[in-house]
This record gives C-alpha cells, structure tokens and sequence, in this order.
C-alpha cells in the first residue's frame, strides 16, 4: 500500500507555472518542468504529460521500453505542435516518470527533473541530469555546491521537443515497506538540499508531504516554479 501527495507552485518571481504533473491510476506519476518564452513552457509540458496520459492509457503492460515510447511520443508531438506553431520554437521540456508494479519500478527520463527513492532513511538521486553544470561537475570543474548558482544552471543539454532524435534514460529499482519516492523539478532540489529533502520526507507527520517540501523551497527564496509528486510506502 501506498500513500501519495502532489503539489506545486509558481514560486517567487515565475509569471505562470510552466511545471506539469500527473498521478495515474496505473501507478504510475510524472513530472515535467518546461522552457520556452511566450507560455511555450507550459505547452510543452502540457502535451508532454497528456501524451503519456494517453500512450500509458492505452498500453496492456508497462515496462522501461512503454515509458520510452510515450516520451519519444510526446516528443513527436512537440515538435508537430510546434511546426503548426512557429512562434513556440525552441519550446521543450523535462520528463521524468516512474510506474510502481508490485516490488519493482521502473523508470524513463530526460532533462533535469529528479527522481530520488528514500530506503532505510537515506536518500538516492536516481536519475542524472541532463544539463550544462552536471557537465562540468563531472570534469571536476565546479563542485555540486557551486552548480546551485552557476549562471547556466539552467541550461539543459537534453530536452523532450527539441530534436527528432531523442536520446531516453530508462532504469528500475526496488522497494519495500517504508520506502518513499519522490519526483520533483529543479525549483526543489536547487534551493533545498538531499539531506533536507530527506529529512522532511522521514519525519512522523500527518501533513501533505509535497506541500512540506514545496513550502521548504518557498521558505528558501526559491525563484521557480516548484513541483514535487510524492509516494510513500509506509504500510
């Protein structure tokens, strides 16, 4: 059995809310953050996340390769949208996506949303980033602390709808009772640290645990828009 929570916000200075998500009743929860001017952001991640709504809808099975091919989906539809649009060039979005079946998830992902899994109170970041600072942090030439601030750490290296041939991160894990799961965009983990998160998420409480951690990266000035869909598998 499981427990879930969602929520999100514009943060501080965002003139719309360009993040999207969905819970599924297949058990299975995305989250998309999208870029893009003129509200393009916002209808990237929106025909992202209603393409899978409706490829996963459709499918007898979910497994790493169906995630795949509803964002290689949501890709094709991005672009089409945009090439009946051409004042939407250059809009995109993140993908990050899991479905939970028994003991086992699996997962899809693109960008630089997260997906982190909390087991025996520690947590695990199980996607990568797909962005510029995560570049350099693996060359050894900014720190994780610093890439909090770098000026382009907004900038993505890979993104659902910007090209036709899109490269998508597939993996699964395990869980058990007392687990918990957590999607978010960067408008979280950027102003809130793992350590934090994971204390937040831990902690014995009744409260929305989404909406602690969307209040977390309020508290902290968080600039963006905030977006975080939780499971917790406390039987």
């Amino acid at each position: 059995m499981s427990k879930v929570y969602a929520a999100t916000d514009i943060g501080s200075t965002r003139p719309m809310n360009e993040d999207s998500f969905a819970c599924m009743a297949s058990d299975t929860y995305v989250v998309a953050d999208g870029m893009g001017g003129h509200a393009a952001g916002e209808v990237a991640s929106h025909i992202f996340v209603d393409t899978v709504q409706e490829v996963l809808g459709e499918a007898s099975n979910i497994d790493e390769l169906t995630l795949k091919n509803a964002v290689l989906r949501a890709n094709d539809e991005i672009l089409q949208n945009v090439s009946v649009h051409p004042e939407y060039a250059g809009m995109g979005t993140t993908a990050t996506l899991f479905h939970a079946d028994v003991d086992v998830c699996v997962f899809a992902h693109v960008g630089d949303s997260r997906l982190y899994h909390i087991h025996d109170g520690k947590i695990t970041q199980l996607t990568k980033d797909h962005s510029f600072v995560q570049d350099l942090i693996e060359k050894g030439k900014i720190t994780p602390e610093e890439a909090r601030n770098h000026p382009k750490r907004n900038m993505l290296m890979r993104a659902v709808g910007v090209e036709e041939n899109l490269k998508v991160d597939t993996g699964r894990f395990g869980t058990s009772d007392g687990d918990i799961v957590l999607l978010c965009t960067d408008g979280l983990y950027t102003v809130v640290s793992d350590e934090d998160i994971c204390r937040i998420l831990t902690e014995e409480t009744s409260q929305d645990k989404a909406a602690l951690l969307v209040k977390a990266a309020l508290d902290a000035g968080s600039r963006d828009n905030i977006t975080a869909v939780v499971v917790d598998y406390h039987a």
